[in-house]
């Protein structure tokens, strides 16, 4: 191990057999943490090769079972989000694809920081049930072709380990450890197609576009390589997607969307997403023909009912989303008008998200619980005429200390323009293939 840690840190190229070595011997305990911590650091300043990320993510993904999916269907297809504000959109797009005839199986996460989780938001739900075992999984993707659980920890443990040591080593932030660590996730969980949702901004872990069209070109490479078809899309995290921040009150957005309701941005988005994965699964020959099909599931009302069994499937109480009155609600809620009028010039995404989690929406650190039902509803967009006066912004809380913080933060993070001002766009590039 030391000689594969020395080769790094003087800019070597490791093989094959190098990294399996040491990714399985890790895996195994076999290697120490100051071993893999020190070998995490030469990562990190030295970069990898595209042939040595993908080597080290089939590694990784081979650190445990790996899925075949291919007697389910020719085509299982899969998304994956890098994180954002608002950003609920598995829970449109899955049941919108799934009733186009295309299985989703997804393996999905729980919020960290400003970023919220799918799981956190589907848990809302009295009795959903995120702990699916393996076989579980495949069995309710065979009978509903919908699933939405936790990542087992049977599928790349290496991962697991790996992340929690560069949590706490400062090797976070580096684009081989990012893309190879999504990515091999995704290449266990067996989807033979998989949209990449790669955010960019003030709310997103990436800040620029160079740097997430680097990372974006980086996992469609991994995944070509690796046998799968791939695309991303750069899309907008400057400001909060949609208007409900906060886990209940996401789900119910969501739930508007399959009835034709909620913020036109966030459907808009969705449709999108949804067309890439039709078009990726060969349901549709184009990306206009992708919208069309999934606007016309959710106008069918197809995509809410395949959205209801996957509730009850998963043993949700399905009344609580058919009446969203009955999912949990927080004490207090306060509307706060706008200070002024003009046009908004931003709405920050990153302090959005973060008075979320003082709110008790999100978690400092892994393993705390968090509040189903506090939150924050932006009411305006970036580029929008605001008069002063009217609601700006509502929180909902459960102690009144937090909820007077998040209004100060909240009004802070709205910033004015006498001038008018363009809106951002909802998506920046797609990425099929990279250099």
């Amino acid at each position: 191990a030391v000689d594969i840690i020395a080769k790094k840190r003087d800019g070597g190229e490791l093989t094959r057999e190098e990294l399996h070595f040491f990714i399985q011997g890790y895996t195994r305990g076999d290697i120490p943490d100051y071993q893999a911590a020190a070998w995490l650091m030469a990562v990190y300043l030295r970069g990898m090769s595209r042939r040595e990320t993908v080597d080290l993510t089939l590694e990784m993904a081979h650190s445990g079972d790996i899925l075949d999916l291919s007697d389910i269907a020719p085509v299982v297809v899969d998304k994956h989000s890098t994180g954002g504000v608002g950003d609920k959109t598995t829970l449109v797009v899955a049941p919108v694809v799934a009733a186009a005839g295309l299985p989703v199986g997804k393996m999905t996460g729980r919020g960290l920081g400003f970023s919220g989780g799918t799981l956190d938001k589907l848990e809302s739900v009295r009795g959903y049930r995120s702990d699916l075992t393996t076989a579980e999984f495949l069995d309710q993707l065979r009978r509903i072709g919908i699933v939405l659980t936790g990542q087992s920890l049977d599928l790349a443990p290496a991962d697991g380990k790996l992340y929690a040591l560069r949590d706490v080593t400062a090797t976070v932030s580096s684009l081989p450890l990012i893309a190879s660590s999504v990515m091999s996730k995704k290449l266990a969980s067996g989807a033979h197609a998989l949209v990449l949702d790669v955010k960019v901004g003030r709310g997103a872990f990436m800040r620029t576009l160079e740097e997430a069209r680097a990372l974006a070109e980086m996992m469609v490479n991994i995944g070509r390589d690796a046998g799968r078809r791939v695309t991303a899309l750069l899309s907008d995290m400057n400001q909060p997607l949609g208007w409900a921040v906060g886990n209940a009150l996401e789900l119910r957005e969501a739930i508007d969307v399959l009835h034709e309701g909620g913020p036109p941005d966030f459907r808009e988005h969705c449709l999108v997403v949804a067309s890439e994965m039709l078009l990726l699964g060969g349901k549709v020959q184009s990306e206009e023909e992708g919208i069309a099909l999934a606007a016309e599931r959710i106008a069918s009302g197809a995509a809410w009912q395949k959205f209801r069994q996957l509730i009850e499937a998963q043993g949700g109480d399905v009344s609580q989303v058919d009446d969203p009155e009955k999912l949990p609600q927080a004490r207090y809620v306060e509307a706060v008008s706008a200070p002024r009028s003009g046009y908004l010039a931003a709405v920050d995404a990153r302090e959005v998200g973060m008075t979320a989690v003082l709110l008790g929406a999100g978690r400092e650190k892994k393993g705390d619980p968090v509040d189903h039902a506090v939150g924050i509803i932006v009411h305006y967009k970036v580029g929008d005429y605001v008069e002063a006066g009217t609601p700006l912004f509502t929180i909902h809380a459960n102690d009144p200390q937090k909820l007077a913080l998040a209004r100060e933060r909240l009004l802070a993070a709205h910033r004015w323009s006498d001038e008018p001002v363009e809106p951002l766009p909802l998506f920046y590039q797609k990425v099929t293939d990279g250099p």
